[in-house]
């Protein structure tokens, strides 16, 4: 299966629409993609007010530590979506819409629909305005989970999956405990169906410990047992997880120095026509060499030092 197309979302921070303050402060801070709320942190009677706050906040010039500007709009089936849509999508550097309760490839199919009326240039293949807006669809029900082959096949602009625990933990009447056990079916069939559907964007759940020493621990721990699990991000609720959260889902230095060595010795095993070799008595073959690639252009993304590994490996042999 072809590598899917790389998508730098290690962190995704929910910032409320309806404070202006927040949104603002929010510019200033590094991180790959801020997602303004307008759903769970905007209460009914300020919907229209936040609309209002995000949309000056997409016309405003892009700040270059903010990678992508996203909008979680409220859930299709609240009757709401529309209107978040008809005001956000007149901003100029959206780049993303994050699309919570996704119960089936309808909800889907309706933002798809809105987003091709609305902004027929970025949507139409072949327009010299082609650049679509991206969706993020939340996973948060048994019956999303049940439907995730329908959800990752339902539009072209999909862009990754995310898993909302609190509300499936609810819809289940599931306790959530630290080891997060009682989540592995779905986090498993979510990172599962994303790969068959070469979605380059999953997301793993809120978590709601972080603060002192005890807290980024936690956090951190969490992260790295997303990471294993196969998600490539997660989505944060305050500015201070952030930096753990990303740096969690990038690749290490260690791992980036042993990808680089394998791809460098890769090309010279290639040219001596061997397909399985060993680098540090471990054997590398074609899946090994592919996952070492994947890493070495993540650690691209991610604005590591990669050429300059390059140049300190250069002269690394395949054994």
């Amino acid at each position: 299966m072809a590598a899917a197309a790389q998508v730098i979302r290690r962190a995704q921070l929910y910032v409320p629409g309806s404070s202006m303050r927040f949104l603002e402060k929010s510019r200033g801070l590094t991180v790959d993609s801020i997602a303004y709320d307008l759903e769970d942190s905007v209460t009914p009677s300020k919907k229209p007010e936040g609309r209002q706050n995000i949309l000056a906040v997409l016309n405003k010039d892009r700040v270059p530590n903010v990678r992508e500007q996203a909008v979680r709009i409220n859930p299709v089936s609240s009757g709401l979506a529309l209107d978040d849509l008809t005001e956000v999508l007149k901003g100029t550097n959206l780049d993303c819409l994050v699309v919570p309760k996704v119960d089936a490839a309808s909800d889907l199919h309706f933002v798809t629909d809105v987003l091709k009326q609305k902004l027929p240039e970025r949507h139409t293949p072949g327009s010299p305005g082609w650049n679509p807006v991206k969706i993020v669809a939340l996973v948060e029900s048994a019956r999303s989970v049940m439907d995730l082959s329908a959800i990752c096949a339902a539009s072209p602009f999909l862009s990754g999956i995310t898993f909302a625990a609190e509300d499936f933990a609810l819809d289940l009447s599931i306790t959530r405990t630290p080891g997060l056990n009682e989540f592995t079916y779905a986090r498993s069939a979510i990172v599962t169906a994303a790969r068959a559907f070469n979605l380059p964007s999953t997301l793993d759940l809120v978590s709601t410990t972080f603060r002192g020493e005890e807290g980024r621990r936690f956090l951190q721990e969490e992260s790295e047992n997303g990471k294993r699990f196969g998600f490539n991000g997660k989505q944060c609720i305050h500015p201070d997880q952030v930096s753990t959260v990303q740096e969690v889902f990038s690749p290490s230095q260690q791992e980036t120095e042993w990808a680089v060595r394998v791809v460098i010795a890769d090309k010279k095993a290639d040219a001596q026509g061997r397909g399985a070799w060993t680098l540090d008595g471990k054997m590398i073959d074609v899946p090994v060499v592919g996952k070492a690639k994947a890493i070495v252009a993540k650690a691209e993304l991610c604005g590591m030092d990669v050429k300059g590994l390059q140049d300190k490996f250069k002269d690394e042999e395949p054994q």
